[in-house]
């Protein structure tokens, strides 16, 4: 039986109900975060993200983000929005094995590569051979990596993208949850999606929808 849409004003929800209403169904479980434009984009004029985010994107943002034991981002996506370190585990996604500078030092920090990464030797010196995980020959098996991440203990597991890594992930089937704020602008131009890089059809479920001056906030299931 399909379970029905919840619908709610995301005002009249405080902390404890609108972690609930996020709690997932099984572990682990990987949900992945995004902001889009009525016309798609998931980035602003400035070419970030936080150029269309706003006051009710943020506050569900920082609740995935407290509830969350891991964030999975690629590196490209953390040097491109100048992500600080953080306060819970970083998982970063890089074939190439690049830890952006901005983030060495930080022991929450852990590289996701693979074995032909050519600056995976460089990376296990700078954060150690433990916060290093290896999966794959040529490319990162994504399998392996929700896998070994909810083998540390991390099975709320929470990625912020980038399009490139979202598509894949939807590709290789781990992705149980999509997040998307839906903000009433238009920005037209040549503004990246919040998925891409490879061809996929993954069918979705809505789950919960929230409403706040205009901005939509839905927790989509994949089918």
């Amino acid at each position: 039986m399909t379970t029905p849409l919840e619908l709610h004003r995301l005002a009249d929800l405080d902390e404890d109900a609108l972690q609930a209403l996020y709690e997932p169904p099984r572990t682990p479980w990987l949900r992945v975060n995004f902001v889009s434009t009525l016309d798609g984009a998931s980035q602003g004029v400035d070419g970030l993200s936080k150029g269309i985010n706003n006051a009710a994107d943020k506050r569900v943002f920082h609740a995935l983000r407290r509830r969350a034991d891991v964030l999975v981002v690629g590196a490209g996506t953390l040097r491109a929005e100048g992500y600080a370190p953080p306060t819970l585990p970083l998982a970063i996604v890089s074939r190439s094995g690049d830890v952006p500078p901005t983030l060495v030092g930080s022991e929450q920090v852990h590289l996701v590569t693979c074995s032909s990464s050519p600056g995976l030797a460089a990376a296990r010196s700078l954060l150690g051979r433990d916060r290093v995980f290896v999966l794959g020959d040529d490319a990162v098996e994504l399998v392996a990596m929700k896998t070994v991440l909810a083998e540390r203990g991390w099975v709320d597991q929470l990625s912020e993208g980038g399009p490139a890594l979202f598509g894949s992930m939807l590709q290789s089937g781990i992705v149980d949850e999509l997040c998307l704020t839906t903000v009433p602008r238009l920005v037209a131009g040549t503004a990246i999606r919040i998925a891409g890089g490879v061809d996929v059809d993954v069918r979705l479920r809505p789950g919960v929808l929230l409403e706040q001056d205009g901005t939509l906030l839905g927790r989509w299931l994949v089918d």
